[in-house]
């Protein structure tokens, strides 16, 4: 299991919304629009993980981090 932190980050004017997935040494693994995430999670293995993550961030504040296990 890995410990990794997602970080939900509000757009202003034309950028969108997105999300940083960082491991447990905040090392930036994927940086994805809200809206399209699956290329970054596919391409870091996680496809499988994708729905949940998405549920997760889609649950989550702009501009928290939140701590999660996979």
């Amino acid at each position: 299991m890995h410990t990794m932190y997602l970080i939900k980050v509000k757009g202003v004017a034309k950028i969108p919304d997105y999300v940083q997935l960082r491991d447990d040494a905040f090392t930036l693994l994927a940086y994805f629009r809200v809206d399209r995430p699956d290329k970054s999670l596919e391409k870091l293995g996680l496809g499988n993980k994708a729905v949940y993550i998405m549920e997760v961030v889609r649950e989550m504040p702009f501009g928290q981090i939140k701590k999660i296990e996979l």
